[in-house]
């Protein structure tokens, strides 16, 4: 492992052993908030609604495989353009694909030494993109021949590419957590621009686009999230109430921004266009962890929770305001991300316990 590996490694854990020490306890009703972009002292409005959450037993039959290279560490799960459940394998230098109807799987060995794969994400042609966290690039996989093309980061203070999203133009936008900078490459010149993120140690973390083409991402150590104008590729920030910690996020049909309070034990929704902000506290409570997220296309919410044994599958109804949530069968060992396919099954990465699975709601 090269030094600058080790290092990103040795940080990447020290960053999750440090927020979990710093979450402290809160008020466990519903909250209302109205924030204005930018701010960084939120004011709460309104009153506490609902009383008391609702939460009933989530009716799903999750399926896991074992990933076949022992300490694999699948991080992310993507839905492939075939369908197949593709993810990384950080710690065994792979990108590996089941097919959840056979339980077939395929791996592919990434010719650059200690990778690190996080992120991933499947392009229009078939392609997976994934960010080589490690070292220092993004990787383009072609699937038919297996070999794997690098996009090296333009500076080498963007050590850590994390997470990656596609908008609607073919653009790929990422973030780059400890190096503190936002960006995008554009596939066709291969022409990456990096931006650095404004507050200091903000630590950008996951990423999804908007209908509108707008870039979301969060900004893990601090109470806001930011957004990048795809033309002029100004960053806006949206504040978020004292001591919330968003981690990972994802956008509905409307474009309201869900995300996951790692610290605070909440599920969080932004109004970007009023800046109001509204938080449920999460079934597990205060220290449940909320990490991966994704919504389905019937618009449910679905959230893992990381600091509970076994983990947890969490389902949100935005229309009811009501959760259901069940326990993942393997335990989870940290469900750090998920993906959501067109018939509304969710995939899932269980990086602690070696498996990949897929959440099958009861219809």
């Amino acid at each position: 492992m090269t030094p600058e590996a080790q290092r990103t490694r040795i940080i990447y854990g020290s960053l999750i052993v440090a927020v979990a020490l710093g979450i402290a306890l809160r008020s466990r009703g519903a909250h209302a908030f109205k924030l204005q972009a930018n701010a960084t002292s939120p004011r709460a409005v309104g009153k506490r609604f609902p009383p008391e959450l609702t939460v009933s037993d989530l009716h799903a039959t999750i399926k896991e495989w074992d990933v076949p290279t022992k300490g694999a560490h699948p991080h992310d799960p993507a839905v492939g353009m075939d369908g197949a459940l593709w993810f990384t394998e950080q710690m065994q230098n792979k990108i590996g694909r089941v097919d959840p109807s056979t339980g077939a799987f395929k791996e592919f060995p990434l010719k650059v030494d200690n990778s690190g794969p996080h992120g991933l994400v499947s392009d229009a042609e078939g392609n997976v993109w994934f960010t080589g966290n490690f070292a220092h690039y993004i990787g383009k996989l072609d699937v038919k021949t297996g070999e794997a093309k690098e996009y090296k980061m333009p500076d080498p203070k963007a050590e850590d590419p994390h997470s990656l999203v596609f908008d609607s133009e073919g653009i790929l936008w990422f973030t780059v957590q400890v190096g503190n900078f936002v960006g995008r490459l554009d596939p066709k010149s291969g022409r990456i621009d990096l931006l650095r993120v404004g507050q200091v140690n903000a630590h950008p973390y996951g990423i999804q686009v908007n209908g509108q083409g707008v870039p979301f991402f969060c900004m893990f150590f601090t109470n806001k999230l930011g957004s990048i104008n795809p033309k002029t590729l100004d960053l806006q920030e949206y504040g978020l109430p004292k001591g919330t910690r968003p981690r990972r996020l994802a956008i509905d049909d409307h474009d309201l921004v869900y995300f996951t309070d790692f610290e605070g034990g909440n599920l969080g929704r932004l109004d970007p266009k009023t800046g109001d902000v509204k938080m449920w506290p999460s079934p597990g409570g205060a220290k449940s962890q909320p990490y991966g997220i994704t919504i389905t296309p019937d618009g449910m919410v679905w959230y893992s929770e990381s600091g509970v044994k076994p983990n947890t599958m969490v389902r949100f109804d935005p229309k009811t305001e009501a959760m259901a949530r069940t326990n993942i069968p393997s335990g989870g060992g940290t469900v750090r991300n998920m993906a959501a396919t067109a018939d509304g099954r969710v995939y899932i990465a269980c990086s602690g316990v070696n498996k990949v699975g897929v959440v099958i709601p009861a219809r």
